[in-house]
């Protein structure tokens, strides 16, 4: 069972748990709209992975929560390399074959960064961006083949799970002081998407009563985050990214939830 799979490799500290069935590997040129579903919500995943694995690393780098981070760190990169593999199968038309392609380029560009703690810090950023960007392509190119309203709230609320850890993957590239004040506006920029995102989702009305459920348990968390990132002086600044670094996985957590049940809809319409 996929959310078994994913537990395992995505999993840390009780903290990280994500749904999502897999669909059954469709061919190269068509693939039904479960497979479709499946893949908006995959694809939308690499997504996410691009900047927890940046995120992560930088935990390392910093010394905050070390060993938590390595594990974090490892299972993301393994979990992308399955997801790849997993994509390469869903492949309905050029236009997807051709996100698919770039994704791959950019992450075997950047996963060799991740291996090592003396990487440049700012090939870091640019390599997590780059398969940030291609990651999204595919996602929308995915999005736009299955022609879904509970397609594009797949994508929508898989976004969120990107946003909780770019946010803190910006903040942590300010502790480290590269890239400053750029980190700083991605920050900004990603906290008022994310809200607005938010506001979205609570008001789609195909929001059944445990989605309503979920995403206020999102609510929640949020305003944990929203805490953390507010502690500005010196005393507060280990708990402040202690916090950091464990809320925006907790948001991840409940975040995919709402993608997986949103998945259900894009499948059962």
């Amino acid at each position: 069972m996929q959310r078994r799979r994913f537990l395992a490799l995505a999993g840390v500290c009780g903290c990280v748990g994500m749904t999502g069935a897999l669909a059954a590997p469709a061919s190269s040129d068509t693939a039904g709209g479960s497979a479709l579903a499946a893949a908006i919500n995959k694809a939308g995943r690499q997504r996410m992975l691009s900047q927890r694995t940046a995120k992560a690393w930088l935990m390392r780098v910093l010394g905050v929560q070390p060993d938590r981070a390595g594990i974090l760190l490892s299972r993301s990169v393994q979990l992308f390399d399955l997801q790849m593999t997993e994509l390469k199968a869903i492949q309905p038309g050029d236009e997807i074959h051709a996100a698919v392609q770039q994704l791959e380029q950019e992450w075997t560009r950047y996963r060799p960064l991740l291996n090592d703690l003396r990487s440049d810090p700012k090939g870091v950023w640019n390599g997590s961006e780059a398969v940030l960007a291609a990651a999204h392509k595919l996602t929308l190119a995915y999005e736009k083949s299955a022609g879904s309203p509970a397609g594009q709230l797949v994508n929508l609320a898989g976004r969120q799970r990107m946003l909780s850890q770019r946010m803190a993957k910006a903040y942590f590239f300010r502790q480290l002081g590269v890239n400053a004040g750029p980190a700083g506006e991605m920050l900004d920029a990603a906290v008022k998407e994310f809200a607005k995102a938010q506001e979205v989702l609570k008001a789609s009305p195909q929001n059944t009563p445990q989605l309503k459920t979920e995403l206020a348990l999102v609510e929640q968390q949020w305003f944990f985050f929203r805490n953390a990132l507010g502690l500005s002086d010196a005393a507060d600044q280990k708990k402040a990214a202690e916090a950091v670094g464990s809320t925006c996985e907790r948001i991840l957590e409940q975040m995919d939830l709402v993608v997986g049940l949103y998945e259900k809809l894009a499948r059962d319409a």
